[in-house]
């Protein structure tokens, strides 16, 4: 049963209007009801979120005290019903307080990064076993996974594109493959840090979870010797199923049209990416050099 229908939401609508000064076309609204949406991301990239919300949210305001929000304005009642006196506090102290009941809430964020996020900063991602692509290669893998909203995606290693990715699908899902325990425990840590609830991870392509979870219609894999049989195996889920695999391993790169003849694919795009930054000593500092290489389905 949907808590919040069309009249209840034009309704919350109208309580707001009457009691905060805000521009109701630059709202942005957010159900987190029984499902997977991330609020966190949305604050931080909105100067005004109208969310809905059920019980059961014990840390919602710590979460976004610990992700630097604390400075947010919330605007909230003490019922479920859009009457009553209006209150407003910071974040930071509503900390120790969770949501009980089902209701809405309009959180002012002037400090908003309204720009888009492509290519995060690798400081602000979690310190741990992982080692990040530099945030120029991020931004062009985003490009060429071209991510909907509701779109739901395999990565394989890819711990900051899962991150990124994870942001893009706000109404999708994000698989994250981690082999390695200590890459599971950073992919955890960047997860927290960044609020996310539309990301799942497992530890390998045969992880029964993955049989209750949305199934992919695209994958990005940084390549290893299990490229050839991940991609089998992803072909299972989703015999559709689109790729992009990311690589520096020039074996790997050469046994690509095999294992893409081999699997029924056909390579649409091939990026070698090079990046180069002058540091603080005028000296050319280069980072690795990936070969990026999209595949989709060979029609019939």
């Amino acid at each position: 049963m949907t808590l919040f229908t069309n009249e209840v939401i034009l309704s919350w609508l109208h309580y707001f209007s009457q009691s905060v000064d805000i521009n109701l076309a630059e709202l942005k609204m957010l159900d987190i009801t029984g499902s997977n949406k991330n609020l966190i991301p949305a604050v931080m990239t909105n100067r005004a979120v109208l969310v809905f919300t059920d019980a059961g949210h014990a840390d919602i305001f710590y979460d976004m005290w610990n992700a630097e929000l604390g400075d947010c304005v919330i605007w909230y009642n003490e019922g479920s019903d859009p009457s009553g006196e209006m209150k407003h506090d910071k974040v930071a102290d509503m900390i120790n307080r969770g949501i009980n009941a089902s209701a809405a809430m309009l959180i002012m964020n002037p400090h908003a990064a309204t720009n888009a996020q492509i290519g995060i900063e690798n400081s602000r991602f979690a310190c741990g076993s992982v080692h990040y692509v530099c945030r120029e290669g991020r931004a062009v893998i985003m490009n060429k996974l071209n991510l909907g909203d509701r779109d739901n995606i395999c990565i394989i290693s890819g711990e900051s594109i899962a991150v990124e990715a994870a942001i893009a699908v706000a109404e999708g899902a994000v698989i994250a493959v981690e082999y390695d325990p200590r890459d599971r425990d950073t992919m955890k840590e960047n997860i927290d840090k960044f609020g996310l609830n539309n990301v799942t991870i497992v530890e390998s392509l045969d992880d029964p979870l993955l049989d209750s979870l949305p199934v992919p219609n695209l994958a990005f894999i940084v390549g290893s010797p299990r490229l050839g049989s991940e991609i089998k195996r992803l072909r299972l889920m989703n015999p559709a199923m689109d790729f992009v695999i990311y690589t520096l391993d020039f074996e790997i790169l050469t046994s690509l049209p095999a294992l893409f003849k081999e699997n029924d694919l056909v390579r649409t795009e091939v990026i070698h990416l090079e990046v180069s930054r002058v540091n603080s000593k005028n000296l050319v500092e280069p980072f690795p050099a990936p070969w990026i290489v999209s595949a989709k389905v060979k029609s019939q």
